[in-house]
């Protein structure tokens, strides 16, 4: 989860994250253990030496774990989960036997982010990748972790895994994105953590005419850009699907639940109902983080038993609208034995009604 601050009682996201990246064909210049500095040196893309940490909690590493799975990349680069509470240090493998990630050996996310900056001073956020020989954080750039599994993993990509970054759309997609990000990723967070009547009614109002743009501009088309699933359709899916558990009663963006925008909410079960979405999808956790964590806002810590997730299996009729999940490629297989979300959490997860938008 990406840490915040407020100027003059708005909340503003710091952005200034470790910006290293692993590519295809890194610089040797920008190698890392050189003269260049954190967050400017290049690593290189090599199979089963990277760890992604992340919290099926948070919104920003649903992204990464959503991307991930799409791609198939599970053999490729090993997943570390984290517990969805955490304290103000650090996300904590509470999850694991021991309390303890198995391939890093360590209890705490701070632990890798201080074995690269000792004295991390910024925020320990999910999603990270760690590099497994050092044990240390390479990058938590997580816009720029997605985008890169599509571009500089194409040699490790599953048989029929979807482009989730197209050439051609690519201009189309970074505006998309922006005003996505701006208004509605981010939005939510600046309604729930605004210190003002005023600066929450700007957040508000600024978050709801993005959701109406949305659902205009998703009344004609299945997809966000293009004709098939690309990142864009996962960065905002992945608010949608915390919408009615935790924004609109939390976080005060209440003037319509999602399943009272009715394109929106089709289109977000259209998505939800497609492998790679919904299988990754943990409601439980959601809830006990935002509600649990978020005690200047939840003082009580109580955690609310609903929304019933089974309406996220309703019939969405979005195939009218032409399109396919994955173009000619196809959905990815079955989520690795101990990568799937406790049925406990996602009691969608006991049915066969998820995979239904994937032969659409």
């Amino acid at each position: 989860m990406g840490q915040g601050t407020y100027v003059e009682q708005e909340y503003n996201r710091d952005m200034a994250y470790i910006a290293d990246r692993i590519l295809a064909e890194p610089d040797p210049a920008k190698a890392p253990g050189g003269e260049t500095a954190v967050g400017e040196q290049e690593w290189p893309v090599e199979p089963g030496r990277y760890h992604l940490a992340v919290a099926r909690a948070c919104p920003w590493a649903n992204r990464a774990i959503i991307v991930r799975r799409l791609l198939g990349l599970e053999g490729v680069i090993s997943m570390g989960i984290a517990g969805p509470t955490h304290d103000e240090d650090s996300w904590t493998f509470d999850l694991d036997p021991g309390q303890v990630d198995p391939v890093l050996g360590i209890p705490r996310l701070k632990d890798a982010y201080e074995a690269r900056v000792p004295g991390y001073p910024r925020g320990i956020t999910v999603p990270a990748i760690v590099d497994i020989p050092t044990g240390a954080v390479v990058t938590n750039d997580f816009p720029q972790i997605t985008q890169d599994l599509s571009t500089q993993w194409r040699a490790h990509h599953r048989a029929g895994a979807p482009d989730l970054w197209p050439e051609e759309l690519r201009e189309e997609m970074d505006a998309v994105n922006q005003r996505v990000f701006e208004d509605v990723n981010n939005g939510v967070y600046r309604c729930g953590f605004a210190g003002t009547q005023e600066s929450y009614e700007k957040a508000y109002h600024r978050l709801f005419e993005a959701l109406d743009w949305l659902q205009e501009r998703l009344s004609t088309r299945r997809y966000l850009v293009g004709e098939h699933i690309t990142e864009a359709d996962v960065r905002l899916f992945t608010t949608l699907a915390r919408f009615d558990a935790a924004y609109h009663g939390h976080f005060k963006c209440n003037r319509s639940k999602l399943s009272e925008m009715p394109v929106l909410w089709a289109y977000a079960r259209d998505l939800y109902q497609t492998p790679g979405f919904g299988d990754t999808t943990d409601f439980g956790d959601i809830k006990s983080h935002y509600y649990e964590v978020h005690r200047d806002i939840n003082p009580t810590g109580v955690v609310p038993l609903g929304p019933d997730p089974m309406v996220w299996l309703e019939p969405h009729g979005r195939e009218e609208l032409g399109g396919s999940p994955f173009g000619d490629g196809t959905a990815p297989g079955p989520i690795p034995e101990g990568e799937r979300v406790p049925v406990a959490n996602n009691p969608t997860l006991g049915l066969d009604g998820l995979v239904s938008a994937s032969r659409a």
